[in-house]
């Protein structure tokens, strides 16, 4: 790579389950259970706003295989506080990201690497039945899988439910239920628990640029990460992260630390390929803080993609399109994991990750 170029954005772990022999009957249709729980989330009323890591968080040896710690309260939240909130968002959302540079084609057999959370994972609620098998990485099926199969190219999935951007670049670093949680359940991550969908020591990021580096024919890597820094913020702080210095200084954050995954992934890595960033969804475009909670985050981090040369995944625009149909309700149009009680969490169903690769599969040069 030339040295000229530009330098470079609640709780319990569920109990292990039995190994389910056939989860084939899963129609593609079949709304997809969620990584998470919605028991702490921004809200109004306490309706979820949205949580991308409220999962259940245990350890063994207490009251059985898996011993409940407790769970995160919802708050109710004026609305007036959450629109001086994202006022504060707003003038620090830069909008619109950095078009992709010429890169190589990613052909059929080319390598495709995804970083993330747990919307990248593919995780699903314990609330679901049948319960999911935690203990099987593969029987979780994300967008990943789907742009894989459309493109026909070889995944490597390297996501952990839970990953916060800082998390992500260091393993130590505080995140929200991959490999450690916010007080008093620091030591309780779901890395010590269950398998990802590939192993590895250290942090995603690290993995990520020695994956790059061993398969220099990799052709695309996507990142979507940033909305369980908010959550962390959240649950950390005394008035669940509302004050507008809070989101200024969390948004901050995520930017400062995807420009560095970035970085690292362009220039430690010396990667030259596609590389696209998956925006979030809205799970009711019909609120305006819900949705306008989600484009903060989202612009934030096609801001720190500027001068990568990164692509962007346009998730939001189709799950709004999506949504249409049913009143602007993510849930109504069976785009959101489908609940045992009836209600829906907040993490996509089959077909939401659907068209979440499909955003992806748009974008990609073939």
């Amino acid at each position: 790579m030339s040295s000229s170029r530009r330098p470079r954005c609640g709780p319990s772990v569920p109990t292990p389950t039995t190994s389910r022999s056939d989860r084939a009957y899963r129609s593609r249709a079949r709304p997809r259970p969620s990584a998470y729980t919605p028991r702490a989330s921004l809200a109004v009323d306490n309706r979820p706003i949205m949580s991308m890591a409220v999962w259940p968080l245990a350890r063994p040896g207490i009251g059985g295989p898996m011993h409940h710690l407790g769970r995160i309260a919802v708050r109710p939240v004026a609305a007036g506080a959450i629109v001086c909130v994202l006022v504060g968002l707003a003038i620090l959302a830069v909008a619109g990201g950095a078009a992709a540079r010429s890169a190589p084609a990613a052909g059929p057999g080319a390598r495709y690497l995804a970083l993330g959370d747990s919307v990248t994972f593919g995780y699903e609620e314990s609330q679901v039945k049948p319960a999911p098998d935690y203990t099987k990485a593969s029987t979780f099926r994300a967008y990943p899988d789907d742009v894989g199969a459309a493109l026909h190219l070889r995944v490597t999935n390297a996501a952990c439910p839970g990953e916060t951007t800082s998390s992500l670049i260091n393993a130590n670093g505080p995140s929200y239920g991959c490999e450690n949680s916010p007080p008093p359940n620091q030591n309780v991550g779901y890395r010590r628990f269950f398998p990802l969908h590939v192993s590895y020591k250290g942090s995603q990021l690290s993995f990520a640029v020695k994956f790059l580096k061993k398969h220099p024919g990799t052709r695309l890597v996507s990142l979507m990460v940033g909305a369980n820094d908010l959550f962390r913020c959240q649950k950390t702080t005394s008035d669940a992260c509302l004050s507008k210095s809070e989101q200024q200084a969390t948004l901050k954050t995520i930017k400062r630390n995807v420009r560095h995954i970035l970085s690292a992934i362009r220039d430690k890595a010396d990667y030259e390929g596609q590389l696209v960033l998956v925006h979030y969804y809205s799970i009711d475009y019909t609120s305006a803080l819900f949705t306008g909670i989600v484009r903060a985050l989202n612009r934030t981090i096609d801001a720190a993609g500027k001068g990568f040369h990164v692509a962007t995944a346009d998730g939001f625009g189709e799950f709004r399109r999506g949504s249409a149909h049913s009143g602007g309700s993510a849930c109504k149009a069976g785009l959101l994991t489908q609940l045992s009680n009836g209600s829906c969490g907040v993490h996509p169903s089959y077909s939401g990750h659907g068209l979440l690769g499909l955003a992806v599969e748009r974008i990609v040069k073939r």
